[in-house]
């Protein structure tokens, strides 16, 4: 009976040393195709700078005006939304538009102003992407602050 005992106890330490080191592996996989994608964003900011522009034209807001052009700046943060487990990007932008002919907008002087933002890119089914959202007047750090609650801060690995 005790040899039994000592089998069952054995096998229960096992299984909790196995369920740790299987955590801690995918963690580790996790955490190394997050770095990988955060690489690949800057190979491809250019591109997606430009889809970003056309993305958040084609949302038709802020109504009555047209983008005109959006810079992204250096300033960024990466996170993880918790509720559909993605990678996103939150860089700073420069946004200006220009009023739309014949709209409620013409008139106004503070259409030509240019807007900081934050742009918000997704790296989904293994590519980035946008869908053109933007969260005006917030730096990327005040955005992430914001949505706390919904996104988990990635922090960016230097390879040396």
């Amino acid at each position: 009976m005790p040899h039994v005992l000592m089998i069952t106890v054995l096998g229960v330490v096992l299984a909790i040393v196995a369920g740790w080191l299987w955590r801690r592996w995918r963690r580790d996989q996790l955490s190394a195709h997050q770095q990988l994608a955060i690489l690949q964003f800057e190979e491809l900011r250019d591109d997606l700078q430009k889809d970003f522009l056309k993305a958040a034209a084609a949302t038709g807001k802020p109504r009555g005006l047209r983008w005109k052009q959006c810079d992204l700046s250096d300033s960024r943060c990466f996170a993880e939304d918790l509720a559909s487990r993605e990678l996103v990007a939150l860089l700073g932008a420069t946004i200006s538009f220009e009023a739309i002919e014949g709209g409620d907008m013409e008139d106004v002087e503070a259409v030509g102003n240019l807007r900081f933002a934050t742009a918000i890119f997704v790296y989904r089914q293994g590519k980035w992407t946008t869908e053109g959202r933007v969260i005006f007047n917030l730096e990327p750090p005040q955005a992430l602050e914001r949505f706390q609650e919904t996104l988990r801060p990635i922090v960016e690995k230097t390879i040396s």
